[in-house]
């Protein structure tokens, strides 16, 4: 659901809630539009009901994480569900997945953090670009030479931040971390590669060091503070705790250090370049073949969330050569998405759906897709094609002028374009340029001629989920036991109404019955313990037997409705084992939620009471 949401601590909450709880979290990361979850066993519609949340674009399953869309406010949803659990290192150590799976969870959660700052570095370096282009004077001043080194400064320092994102990932000392990195992109070093660069022989204890620099690295400072995660974990026990605090980082500098220069940066830094000539083999030989597959199919690897992998490769790129023409492609598809959330804008009648995708197409603007795609284009199928379609045909027209981009653009797209400006290579923008005309022009062309790929209204046909008006409706208790309020639920998500408005019933028999006429909407195969029912009238309620009580696999509770059955009030819908569920420390109390209560003006809960199956229990006015 797009809606615009402001309370991201309940939607924090909401979603924790949907998962299962802080029980069933093992590990909780984010990037620039995600927020990436690592969960022991997913519960039953937990996909579905979290796609319905206000405030979510989409849910993704890939790569062994549930990847929850919501936008350039996940930072705010990511701080707000790290306060609602505590996850310990053990959880996050021992979680098995592929390598694959891993390796592009650990680039997003290294590079996501600081993404932004190095797209407003970016940003200026462009800017830069385009001034000098109109007045080359300017880049004989004081001002120009200022801008310019804050502009280089994050990728100069790059290593610096990898430390400190990468260490709160593979949990290690975020300062021994940053002291080892630093040493990497000390002037020192740089001397001393130097030297050895201009033929004299330097040694480290005998062992010849090569001349590789680390500043603009991503897989030495990677590696290293990966191995440094070990090391730390193998000495602290060994250390005496008196003498710990000085000898754990002295002994892991004069490990570390040494051996990333001598064994680990050649290496990983070799990795990185053959990676990043191969493709530039493919670029040299047929660029437009290039430019056709990334401008075509990029998206899709954004859908997955899989794209942070190839930041090592474009990284090498600037630092071997000062340029790069993956991000030049890159940009190009970005532009298809965004070209078709605008065809899509302008050619739409739904008020609602003209509002997303024009978000989506302003987002899309700094270089974010996820909006359009989920909330828009992948929704309607054809706009996504239309996307995909033209950012190949911009591709493989752009190949033809050796597309580059100078400056590394944090986040490619159309503000990005000015990064291809250059000198040496005057083709460049000019490829780049037309290939993203076409790839933002074309789509709006397409769902012009083809249309959007919104299906008609039809009045004919009976929408089930349909909003009935109505001036007062009553809902009867679906429990016999006493009323309480939902303060008294000893549940922060239900005591604090994050889920919605309600009441709570404390149950004196194991009986269940619907409060209203209606029909079954959620039902949980494995733990049985809660029933969803809309009303008639569009109410949506759930009501959740016990707290805690989803963790339970044996049968303590029995459905007696099935999904998308309609009901009557008074109807049996489940019943429960009540000595089995204290037996298994779980409390009784039922929390009874009005879960779309934002739609309405007046819910009014009548508790401290005991009530029967024929007694009112809330009072709901539109």
């Amino acid at each position: 659901m797009t809606s615009k949401v402001r309370d991201y601590g309940k939607l924090a909450a909401q979603i924790l809630h949907e998962l299962g709880g802080e029980q069933n979290i093992i590990s909780v990361s984010r990037c620039a539009t995600r927020l990436r979850l690592v969960i022991q066993n997913q519960p039953d519609m937990a996909k579905d009901h979290i796609m319905a949340l206000a405030g979510v674009i989409t849910v993704v399953e890939k790569g062994g994480q549930l990847q929850i869309v919501i936008g350039t406010n996940v930072d705010k949803v990511y701080d707000a569900f790290m306060q609602l659990v505590n996850l310990t290192d053990t959880e996050s150590i021992n979680h098995k997945s592929s390598v694959l799976n891993r390796v592009i969870a650990t680039m997003s959660a290294v590079f996501a953090p600081f993404v932004y700052i190095l797209a407003a570095a970016g940003l200026i370096q462009g800017a830069l670009i385009l001034v000098s282009l109109v007045l080359p004077a300017f880049k004989s001043t004081g001002t120009y030479q200022v801008l310019s080194f804050m502009s280089w400064s994050p990728f100069v320092f790059l290593p610096i931040f990898i430390a400190m994102t990468a260490s709160k990932h593979f949990k290690c000392n975020l300062y021994v971390a940053v002291a080892c990195c630093a040493a990497l992109v000390s002037p020192g070093w740089a001397e001393l590669a130097t030297l050895i660069a201009n033929g004299q022989s330097v040694d480290f204890i005998g062992i010849p060091l090569s001349q590789t620099l680390y500043t603009s690295s991503v897989l030495p400072p990677l590696f290293l503070v990966w191995l440094l995660a070990y090391l730390e974990r193998f000495l602290e026990p060994l250390i005496n705790e008196v003498v710990k605090p000085l000898l754990l980082p002295l002994l892991c500098m004069l490990i570390m250090i040494p051996l990333t220069i001598v064994l680990i940066g050649p290496i990983t830094s070799g990795s990185a370049r053959f990676i990043a000539d191969s493709y530039n083999a493919l670029v040299a030989f047929a660029p437009p073949v290039a430019g056709g597959v990334i401008g075509g199919v990029w998206e899709i690897f954004v859908i997955f969330g899989v794209h942070w992998g190839i930041t090592p490769v474009v990284m090498a790129n600037f630092d071997m050569y000062g340029h790069d023409s993956f991000q030049a492609f890159q940009t190009i598809a970005v532009i298809g998405q965004v070209g078709a959330a605008l065809g899509f804008y302008l050619k739409s009648k739904d008020r609602e759906m003209r509002g997303i995708s024009l978000s989506a197409f302003v987002t899309g603007i700094f270089g974010i897709t996820e909006p359009a795609i989920y909330g828009v284009n992948l929704r309607f199928k054809k706009p996504f094609i239309y996307g995909c379609l033209c950012g190949l045909i911009g591709g493989v027209i752009s190949g033809f002028f050796d597309p580059f981009y100078f400056a590394y653009a944090g986040l490619p797209g159309p503000l990005t374009i000015v990064n291809g400006i250059s000198d040496q290579y005057p083709s460049s923008i000019i490829g780049i340029a037309i290939g993203s005309i076409i790839a933002l022009v074309g789509p709006i062309v397409l769902t012009v001629i083809f249309g959007t790929g919104e299906k008609p209204p039809t009045s004919d046909i009976a929408d089930d989920n349909a909003k009935i008006l109505f001036e007062s409706v009553q809902i009867k208790s679906p429990m016999i036991g006493n009323v309480l309020p939902l303060s008294a639920v000893p549940d922060p998500v239900f005591a604090e109404k994050l889920m919605g408005e309600g009441v709570a019933i404390e149950p004196l028999d194991n009986h269940v019955y619907a409060p209203c006429d209606g029909k079954i909407k959620v039902l949980f195969d494995k733990s049985r313990h809660a029933v969803g029912i809309v009303s008639n009238e569009g109410i949506e309620l759930l009501i959740h037997v016990g707290i805690d009580t989803v963790r339970l696999t044996e049968p303590y509770f029995t459905y007696h409705v099935e999904l998308e059955q309609q009901v009557k009030q008074g109807d049996l819908l489940m019943t429960f084992d009540m000595d089995k569920i204290k037996a298994a420390g779980c409390a009784l109390i039922t929390p009874v939620i009005i879960t779309n209560s934002a739609e309405y003006q007046y819910i009014d809960p009548i508790d401290n009471i005991s009530v029967t199956t024929a007694d009112t229990i809330l009072i709901i006015k539109q």
